[in-house]
């Protein structure tokens, strides 16, 4: 399946603001926020976080799967798509990351 169609299998994403990807010591090693260009990735780690409760080395095997068409893109364009590229580094499973989300607030 392409990356759009694996898109409107996934939960949607509209209540989060961001989410932050929390290394081993707690620090946060990226955000992934909710606007243009982000948003697909949102879905993907938000999906992943929980299913998997943070992204494994197997949770980021599935997401290559979900990233479909532009998985092949980043191992020949490393660097071209960052979100790709961590999950490419974890599938080695010696690392792995917490997925902490940021919630949207509405202010009145």
């Amino acid at each position: 399946m392409a990356f759009a169609d694996n898109l409107k299998q996934l939960p949607r994403i509209s209540h989060l603001a961001a989410i932050q990807l929390l290394d081993g010591d707690g620090t946060v090693a990226a955000t992934i926020e909710n606007k243009p260009g982000q948003t697909g990735s949102l879905a993907v780690y938000n999906h992943l976080g929980q299913i998997y409760g943070a992204i494994t080395a197997e949770a980021a095997r599935k997401g290559l799967e979900l990233y479909a068409e532009h998985t092949e893109d980043a191992r020949q364009n490393p660097g071209k798509h960052p979100n790709i590229d961590r999950l490419l580094a974890l599938t080695d499973g010696k690392d792995l990351l917490r997925v902490k989300h940021v919630f949207a607030t509405a202010i009145e």
